[in-house]
């Protein structure tokens, strides 16, 4: 079993919106960087945890606990002409863009960015590090716990 941090910007996809859809799961389209497009395609699994982030909003942080529920199969985002995130390059034949279902599992207490960033055990998370944007990341076994320990726990 692995974990990741998944990015969401709750306009578009919040964790209440997963929390609200039939069987609590969404497919997890639109990533268009092709090393986070990579970690679905090539290592990410049925039955990884996730921590759902919710980021580009007023208060970023890790919103609640999900489950990868499938393997990886074509975004098909990409093949919509009237989708934000149509790719001219991608076919049918070819796809270029990646999903998988995403479960949510747990809400927990929300968990902000910046408490994120004055926790030591966390100081090491891809997250956290200058520069990093991707919209998924590995997270290690002891930073899920953490992160894990403070959701359940609360501030």
């Amino acid at each position: 079993m692995a974990y990741w941090l998944m990015k969401s910007e709750p306009d578009e996809v919040s964790f209440a919106d997963v929390l609200a859809a039939p069987q609590k799961t969404v497919a997890w389209f639109g990533v268009r960087n092709y090393q986070a497009r990579n970690f679905m395609r090539d290592q990410m699994k049925a039955g990884d945890g996730v921590l759902f982030y919710h980021s580009s909003c007023a208060v970023p942080g890790v919103a609640g606990i999900a489950e990868v529920v499938s393997g990886p199969y074509p975004d098909a985002s990409q093949f919509d002409k009237k989708s934000h995130y149509f790719d001219p390059k991608a076919t049918l034949e070819q796809p270029r863009w990646i999903s998988v279902d995403v479960k949510a599992v747990e809400e927990g207490s929300y968990l902000p960015l910046s408490e994120m960033r004055s926790m030591p055990a966390l100081e090491d998370m891809v997250l956290l590090q200058k520069g990093s944007r991707l919209s998924i990341t590995p997270v290690t076994v002891p930073q899920w716990k953490t992160v894990l320990k403070r959701l359940r726990a609360g501030s």
